[in-house]
């Protein structure tokens, strides 16, 4: 309590002090603050050596008409500058989930739909991957021609032709990164499952309507109701 006291009269003496400074020149009068609040002094202007702390400025009557905070630190500007970044990308990621969501109750009005564009998606790259894999089985027998032409020369341990070699280093390149494509192609059929799977779940969520897991779990909790009858499919006798 005393102590209290003390930095109360402290206070007043220094702000008076500058006040009565001021009376001859009426004018605003500064006093700067330490990191805990405390006022450490009070005058015309902010000493250099105060330039970034906390300050108030009082008219001629004592009243405080502004105050400004401390400057940030380096820490402090750099938490700030993270909380700006995780906020901005934050707002990107939710702008960017409502419009996906937007394009997707327009596109689709069933999850019959989603199920029918994933077909047909799938099935132009399955065409593709055909082509492909006729494109390697002409490669793969064109080395077999190319290996039984080359044989004999071995077995007589005579030189290779350097157009066979060639042909055949060729047609080895070719095969490999058909083959790469092909997995790759394989791998597009994945992720539009994962893809056009994450879609349905997301339209149940929109539209309020049950999603497949939750039929078959219906349908696991009623043994006596068929699965068929659950999802609307006709069961055959």
């Amino acid at each position: 309590m005393h102590k209290r006291v003390l930095s109360a009269l402290v206070m007043l003496v220094v702000v008076s002090g500058a006040y009565a400074q001021q009376q001859s020149a009426p004018g605003k009068i500064v006093c700067w603050k330490d990191k805990s609040g405390k006022i450490l002094g009070c005058g015309d202007k902010v000493p250099p050596e105060y330039q970034d702390y906390a300050t108030k400025e009082l008219n001629h009557r004592g009243v405080t008409v502004k105050s400004s905070d401390a400057a940030l630190t380096a820490e402090q500007k750099k938490t700030l500058e993270d909380q700006a970044e995780r906020k901005k990308l934050a707002d990107s990621k939710t702008s960017e989930q409502q419009r996906k969501d937007r394009a997707l109750l327009e596109t689709f009005t069933t999850s019959k739909e989603i199920d029918l564009k994933r077909g047909r998606d799938i099935q132009q790259i399955e065409m593709n991957i055909e082509a492909l894999q006729n494109n390697l089985k002409n490669a793969i027998d064109r080395q077999a021609d190319l290996r039984a032409r080359m044989e004999p020369y071995r077995k007589e341990n005579k030189p290779v032709p350097a157009s066979f070699q060639e042909d055949y280093d060729r047609t080895e390149s070719s095969k490999a990164k058909l083959q790469a494509q092909v997995a790759a192609k394989r791998k597009d059929i994945a992720d539009i499952n994962v893809q056009y799977d994450d879609m349905k779940k997301r339209f149940a969520e929109l539209t309020g309507a049950p999603s497949e897991t939750a039929i078959s779990s219906s349908a696991a909790a009623r043994p006596d109701i068929p699965l068929a009858a659950t999802t609307g499919a006709n069961t055959k006798k």
